[in-house]
């Protein structure tokens, strides 16, 4: 057992767990956790308290206590919100979860999670599997425990935490429009099993069921198809900007000039023409889920 395991023992299960470490070549995500370790610390100080004592105060060791503090470590929200009860900040602390939670995250997927609940429109096409969005943490797990050279097990966990915590564009008021075409080859490849397959399917069909959502399947049997060079994605803004993307344009570069982005609409726009229309695919879907 590490000392951080030992420390935590006693307390909350997991507290000090992988995939919380601040990563050093994310600026921005030191410079929060840092932020927030200084606040706790001159909290902690103003009540009079040790570390240790505090540690104890709200079931955390002394070592996890310091690395907080000295910015080394992301505090889990349970520990700012036992931290602001002791300390009595009056909710101040507990204010820093949600931003810093998010730091816990790579920064290329924390930018990408910023865009997409800024975007009132999306537009993705993928060839090869699902996209992020649609991802059962199963399937994502799946995948992830598919690369090579492969992840370490934490890294793992953190990863599938990002790609859900992204979902949470489907909850957000007023609703964006969102809008996905998947080739049928992804809705058949059993990645994780069958079991895994079938939820997966059946996660679909719930989320193909939103108004402000549009699931088509591209079949394989297509004679024709304007997806052949990869996938697409473009994301639209309130302000009337857009930012896309396609692995068979522009060097698979991101994309913001209107006449780029013009090429990457026209694209997505055959490719939504070719597939089948969004009920026809639900019940597509369903089909396959009768078959799994």
């Amino acid at each position: 057992m590490s000392v951080d395991e030992a420390d935590t023992a006693h307390g909350h299960d997991g507290a000090d767990e992988p995939g919380w470490e601040v990563d050093p070549d994310d600026e921005s995500g030191v410079a929060m956790a840092a932020t927030v370790g200084r606040q706790v610390k001159a909290w902690r100080e103003a009540a009079g308290m040790r570390a240790g004592e505090f540690g104890a105060a709200i079931g955390y060791g002394e070592d996890l206590v310091f690395k907080v503090e000295g910015g080394r470590r992301i505090p889990r929200p349970e520990f700012l919100d036992r931290a602001d009860e002791v300390l009595g900040a009056g909710g101040k602390l507990a204010l820093m979860k949600r931003e810093l939670a998010e730091v816990r995250y790579p920064k290329k997927v924390r930018d990408l999670a910023r865009l997409e609940a800024q975007a009132v429109e999306l537009l993705a096409y993928g060839d090869h599997n699902l996209h992020g969005l649609l991802q059962t943490a199963e399937y994502a797990r799946a995948l992830f425990e598919m690369r090579l050279p492969p992840y370490q097990p934490d890294e793992i966990e953190q990863a599938v935490a990002a790609r859900v915590a992204r979902q949470a564009v489907f909850e957000r008021i007023p609703a964006p429009a969102l809008s996905f075409v998947q080739e049928e080859a992804t809705l058949r490849r059993p990645l994780g099993g069958t079991m895994v397959l079938r939820r997966q399917l059946e996660h679909l069909l719930s989320v193909g069921k939103l108004r402000n959502v549009a699931i088509q399947v591209m079949p394989i049997d297509r004679e024709e198809h304007a997806g052949m060079h990869g996938e697409t994605q473009v994301l639209k803004f309130k302000d009337g900007s857009a930012l896309g993307r396609s692995d068979g344009a522009f060097n698979g570069r991101a994309v913001s000039d209107p006449r780029q982005l013009r090429i990457l609409e026209l694209r997505y726009g055959m490719i939504r023409a070719q597939a089948l229309a969004p009920r026809e695919s639900l019940a597509f879907i369903e089909q396959l889920l009768g078959e799994t």
